[in-house]
């Protein structure tokens, strides 16, 4: 309590000192920096170095030091004048580009006397930054209008950063739109825009609303640009153990523009894929599903009171509708199915999703010294999805998602004192639910006649409702000093309270399974049909699988984080960031969180029976004993030194800790799991009486209402028990990077290598089924069921990752010439590899990485688990204006990827013991040619024309056309296997998915006033 209590007492003093003045969170300003000499060489102390904003007029100064020297931190991105004065020297200005997060090195040198040298008169241009210390990549404007992007999300084009993926848009998807980077999975990455934080603190995915999502988390006609760093990044930047994105949206200036746009695709601009084209070869009849997608967007902004106060307001539809394709074939000849008539489900159904971003922002020029910034954004979706192949449209989910934020901010530069001050509130939803509920769910399962596969078709509701919201109010400040010469000094805290409310009821229709033959020992499906399984024939079913009980959780949380930092600079060519991080997190996990009695007695009774014996010290809680996580300190180093004056060749590097957050949904877990237990009721064979553990088969449970089902499970079935471990620890990684950049005349290029260590992350995995430890193979199991429980689940921190890459950048900021003529391009490859250890063996409820079965706990061998192990990866942009083509503008994305490396069989075992049939790292899926280059299992190539037409009265309208996957590549995944373990070999079959859509085209029209 007494350690509460002084922590309150130290966050509150730094706010009360610190709030009176006034700055920005997360970098999402820019910094000019220089030193003003005379034509000799000699500093010039004392010249007022100005920075005057030309969309808005807004002006911010600085004082040069004695050695010349001066900074201008706390710039908004955007395009500025630059002007020097002293007494005794002409004045000098110039044009200057300001980029989010980057610092834009500007030397001046002032000639005796009053003549002023003159701006050159063109507009200036986004340069690479040479001095940063960050492995970082801005992705400007120009990228975010001009580079052909499938569905409009601005995080696509963070591929432009090395070691960065990004999850495909797909025709047909319903998964993650989400990023990774650094050998992670994307719940250790997170999204600022405009300093507000979009991480999904409850349930998987990084970014809130983006773990199920068809739709995009911004406006990207709202977006200016944004910086992804992908290693070193500052002591400023929290809840992130890998890359971060941060944002700066568009603001209004004193001149009314606006646009308003709109692009199309249908089904007509879609080719047909590998598999529909050989379905079509064997199936006159086939017909391609329906597919139609339209996002308009409007954008408007403009000065309310010229040079004081500015308006932007934005809005971008997304518009889908799919024909999702019901197409079950049943068994035939067993009355239990024929009865049913599984065929009367099957057909085309309209898949529709609907998306409504919408984004305002006031500016405020206060004074010469300060400025305010309000704004707000909302997005709201709905999405009728989940039937599809064997799964009916009864079945169907309405996923539904809502975000808002709005946020307060005031800056106020006082001198070498540059103060920001935010206030925020944000709302997430995630509200999945049965497009039709209140039918029993009945799954039939069966090998498709003609085949060997396995087929379970799915009729009535969707079994689940969820309702996750997470609302915070968040408080920060920030302080920037930059009067002492050679060093700026930052520092800032910041408070999040956090308020969690779940509604999670799943498995809250009854689930019927049938089968014709189960597996005595499981109680699930076989292919064995041998005399000492069950045969069913579908007559009854052999299982029903219901939860009922309270799915409410509601708690509280509070994050606290305070840094400081010094950029030091002992010479001009050196530059020291200096800074260490600390984070609080009051409820993680559930520190309150009382272990129930039975769950403590049979534990305790049985806990020497069970292949993994656990430590009941921590995992038994007693409401006192779960205590949070105080040591979240988090140095780092980093550091740029220019070889040359001109800074043409810089080295740069850095070390670092980071530290992240684990989900909340896990301790739903823990609490829910007792709460609202999941039963599974077996019905006896219907030729035979009930042996213990069954129930004899009743007719009416089928139709009979869930208080009869509700006491029929509760009477038989028993419940999971989720332990968490109370010293559970946040994800934690440590990161360095050393590397070189040299400028050729206008382009970069950078080469660097980047490591990278994983630690503490959260895995799930089951006490009461082990593996043997003389043999190494799955399974020792105890009966646990005997005592009451289905299962005891018990959580650690054993998972690690390794990530090492090497990563060539190239880089020429798109600049506009004279007649029309203008380029800008860039290149990226990486080399990495990526390996994981601990592997969760309940992927499918953690949400912490998608491992599969069967790693019971630690292991200390790396493995190159589920294709994430991509060694090569190249990815190339550009934008071209071609004059001499009707000033048709040319730009594209080039992907290639030589395909992740995986394991094949079995992963290894306690005590480094591997069972037969694992083979490390022995597939990599097909590799194919690019032009005249080999080895890329991924190709991709997309483009875009654009032709504008003249200007009329101040106004312009052009017209685009992406096409994507130009090529029509066909990039496979899913692999199936077949293992010989007594042979020791394996091979693999026909690929059964893809993992990018065919050649597909995309129509848009723009118009400018």
């Amino acid at each position: 309590m007494i350690r509460h209590r002084f922590l309150w007492l130290v966050c509150i003093s730094l706010l009360s000192l610190a709030l009176p003045l006034s700055l920005n969170a997360q970098t999402t300003t820019g910094t000019v920096r220089g030193y003003v000499k005379d034509q000799t060489g000699t500093a010039v102390a004392d010249a007022e170095v100005q920075a005057r904003q030309t969309e808005t007029g807004i002006v911010r100064s600085a004082t040069a030091h004695s050695d010349g020297s001066y900074i201008l931190p706390g710039l908004a991105p955007g395009n500025y004048e630059l002007s020097v004065r002293h007494i005794g020297f002409g004045p000098q200005r110039r044009p200057v580009v300001v980029q989010i997060g980057a610092t834009l090195l500007a030397d001046f040198t002032l000639q005796a006397g009053a003549v002023e040298l003159q701006a050159v008169t063109v507009e200036a241009a986004p340069v690479v930054e040479m001095r940063t210390s960050e492995v970082a990549t801005n992705v400007t404007s120009q990228q975010i209008q001009q580079l052909p992007t499938v569905n409009r999300n601005f995080l696509d084009l963070a591929t432009l950063a090395p070691g960065v993926t990004v999850s495909e848009d797909r025709v047909n998807s319903i998964g993650f739109r989400t990023f990774s980077a650094g050998g992670a999975s994307p719940n250790q990455s997170n999204v600022f825009v405009d300093g507000s934080s979009l991480k999904n603190d409850l349930t998987g995915g990084g970014v809130a609303g983006q773990d199920a999502s068809r739709g995009n988390p911004f406006p990207r006609n709202a977006i200016q640009e944004y910086r992804v760093i992908t290693q070193n990044f500052k002591a400023e930047y929290q809840k992130a153990s890998s890359a971060i994105i941060t944002a700066t949206t568009r603001s209004g200036g004193n001149t009314w523009s606006g646009s308003l746009f709109a692009t199309y695709q249908n089904k007509d601009l879609v080719a047909l894929d590998t598999f529909q084209l050989d379905q079509q070869r064997r199936n006159p009849a086939f017909r391609q599903p329906d597919f139609t997608r339209f996002i308009p967007g409007i954008s408007l902004g403009g000065p309310l009171m010229r040079d004081k106060l500015f308006f932007f307001g934005s809005y971008e539809g997304n518009y889908q509708n799919r024909a999702n394709r019901v197409n079950i074939t049943p068994a035939t000849g067993f009355p239990g199915i024929d009865t049913v008539n599984l065929t009367q489900y099957n057909g085309n159904f309209t898949s529709p999703f609907r998306e409504t971003l919408l984004f305002g922002k006031l500016t405020y020029a206060v004074n010469d010294h300060s400025s305010a910034e309000l704004s707000f954004n909302n997005r709201h979706e709905t999405d009728i999805r989940d039937f599809i192949g064997a799964r009916a449209y009864t079945a169907a989910t309405d996923f539904r998602q809502n975000v808002s934020i709005g946020q307060f901010r005031y800056t106020r530069a006082m001198g070498a004192w540059l103060n920001e001050a935010k206030i925020d509130y944000s709302r997430f939803q995630r509200n999945p639910s049965p497009l039709i509920p209140g039918i029993p769910a009945r799954f039939y399962t069966y090998l498709s006649p003609g085949t060997a596969n396995t087929q379970t078709a799915w009729i009535g509701s969707d079994v689940s409702i969820q309702n996750f919201i997470q609302q915070r109010v968040g408080l920060r400040n920030d302080l920037t000093y930059s009067g002492k010469e050679k060093h700026v000094f930052k520092g800032g805290v910041s408070v999040d309270f956090l308020a969690y409310d779940i509604n999670k009821l799943n498995d809250g229709t009854p689930r019927f399974d049938f089968a014709r033959t189960v597996n005595p020992a499981t109680h699930e499906f076989t292919t064995d049909s041998s005399a000492a399984s069950l045969h069913f024939d579908y007559r009854i079913p052999f299982k029903l699988t219901y939860a009922t009980g309270a799915g409410v959780v509601d708690r509280k949380n509070t994050q606290i984080g305070a840094y400081i930092q010094d950029d030091w600079s002992p010479t001009p060519r050196l530059t020291l960031n200096l800074g260490i991080r600390w984070d609080f997190e009051s409820r993680m996990i559930n520190t309150d969180y009382v272990t129930p009695q039975n769950v403590i007695d049979t534990l305790t009774r049985y806990n020497d029976s069970l292949p993994t014996p656990l430590d009941l010290s921590r995992y038994i809680s007693t409401g006192n004993n779960r205590k949070p996580f105080y040591g979240a300190f988090q140095p780092r180093l980093g550091f740029s030194y220019g070889l040359d004056e001109e800074d043409r060749t810089t080295i740069f590097g850095g070390l670092g800790i980071y530290y992240d957050r684990s989900l909340f949904d896990f301790s739903v877990d823990e609490i829910q799991k007792i709460e609202r237990p999941k039963y599974t009721v077996v019905f006896a064979h219907p030729d035979s009486a009930p042996k213990p553990g069954e129930v004899a088969w009743d007719p009416t449970y089928l139709t009979a209402d869930t208080s009869v089902i509700s006491a029929l499970a509760r009477s038989t079935g028993q419940p999971e028990a989720f332990l968490i471990d109370n010293k559970t620890r946040p994800p934690k990684s440590t990161q360095w990077s050393l590397g070189v950049r040299h400028r050729f005349g206008s382009t970069v290029a950078s080469l660097s290598y980047q490591g990278q260590r994983g630690t503490d992350l959260f895995v799930y995995n089951l006490a009461n089924v082990g593996i043997n430890d003389t043999t190494g193979l799955c399974c020792v199991s105890f009966n646990i069921g005997a005592h009451g429980f289905n299962n005891f689940i018990y959580s650690t921190n054993d998972a690690k990752t390794w990530y090492d890459a090497v990563s060539l950048q190239l880089d020429r900021p798109y600049r506009a010439a004279a007649k029309g003529l203008g380029w800008g391009g860039g290149l990226v490859y990486t080399y990495a590899t990526r390996y994981v250890a601990g592997v969760d063996n309940l992927g499918d409820i953690s949400g912490s990485f998608p491992f599969g079965y069967p790693n019971a706990r630690s292991i200390a061998k790396r493995t190159d688990c589920c294709g994430s192990d991509e060694r090569h990866r190249v990815v190339a942009n550009w934008i071209l204006n071609l004059p001499q083509l009707f000033g048709i503008q040319f730009s594209g994305l080039i992907t290639l990827g030589s395909g992740g490396r995986q394991d094949v069989g079995t992963a290894p075992r306690f005590g480094g013991v591997e069972d037969s049939s694992y083979f490390p790292a022995a597939f990599q899926p097909p590799q194919r040619n690019f032009l005249m280059f080999g080895g890329w299992a991924y190709r991709r190539v997309d483009v875009r024309l654009r032709k504008d037409f003249p200007q009329i009265r101040g106004t312009s309208l052009g017209v685009t056309v992406d096409v994507f996957n130009v090529f029509n590549y066909s990039n496979f995944t899913n692999y199936p296997f077949s293992v010989n373990a007594t042979a020791r070999t394996w091979s693999v079959g026909q690929p059964t998915d893809l993992l990018s859509d065919p050649r597909r085209v995309q129509l848009g029209v723009e118009y400018n006033f």
